[in-house]
């Protein structure tokens, strides 16, 4: 039977020298069955004070604590990685990226909420897990749900956000079986997580909240800047380079 891992990462920061300091995880072996793992670890490289405005996690709180390879969850995620399992979170590139700091390699089948909510709610204003969490009224259930778990929800912690992302997934879920009827839902978020999303309207910019088709003939040249000088996303390079070629 396929397991679920559902994690987030809490960081010293997003740059490129920026290591795990928390790991959130939930491994969901089945519905009576789910694992909660909730751990601080210290890092080769400093908090950065941006991150500690975030996720409020100071030199003195992960004193004394191990390091990334000490966690349960290392030997955790390493032991479950087959392409039979699922590893899931919200913008699963950036967590992925912050194991892969660690000298993981992934073989698991991976599912980005991020990514699927853009595909499967394509008119909500923003598909942040915090947006989300309110939009859809999944706060009126997860403290039911924390109790069960033994989870203390709190915004820009990771078992937190574990909680919130499970039962986005639950919503994810449905949502699919109701577009998609007949396909195995996860495997379809699975496809839908390889597959980009084609954006409607800017999200920033001079241009925000604007239809990207009515903007690239006013304003091809914008367009074009934008793809050859900003860090963009996967899916606003994949709009981008289709409204430009």
């Amino acid at each position: 039977m396929a397991k679920y891992i559902l994690f987030d990462t809490e960081t010293t920061g997003n740059q490129e020298q920026d290591r795990i300091i928390q790991i959130g995880a939930m491994i969901v072996h089945s519905k009576e069955k789910i694992e909660v793992l909730d751990e601080l670890c210290l890092a080769p490289v400093p908090i950065s004070i941006e991150a500690m405005e975030v996720h409020n996690i100071t030199p003195e709180i992960i004193a004394g604590k191990g390091l990334y390879d000490e966690t349960n969850f290392a030997s955790k995620v390493l032991e479950l990685n087959q392409k039979e399992n699922y590893l899931i979170a919200h913008n699963i590139s950036f967590d992925l990226s912050m194991l892969e700091k660690e000298g993981f390699e992934n073989h698991y089948t991976l599912i980005d909420t991020l990514r699927c909510a853009k595909h499967l709610l394509p008119q909500s204003p923003s598909h942040r897990l915090q947006y989300l969490r309110y939009a859809l009224e999944l706060y009126q259930t997860e403290q039911v749900e924390a109790r069960k778990l033994g989870i203390v929800v709190k915004a820009h912690d990771a078992i937190g956000d574990v909680l919130v992302m499970k039962l986005l997934l639950s919503t994810l879920v449905r949502l699919t079986q109701e577009q998609f009827a007949g396909i195995n839902p996860m495997q379809k978020l699975a496809e839908l997580t390889q597959t980009p999303v084609m954006m409607k309207t800017f999200k920033f910019g001079k241009y925000k909240d604007r239809a990207i088709a009515e903007v690239v003939t006013e304003d091809r040249g914008y367009l074009q800047w934008m793809r050859a000088n900003l860090d963009l996303d996967e899916d606003m390079q994949f709009t981008l380079d289709y409204y430009l070629n």
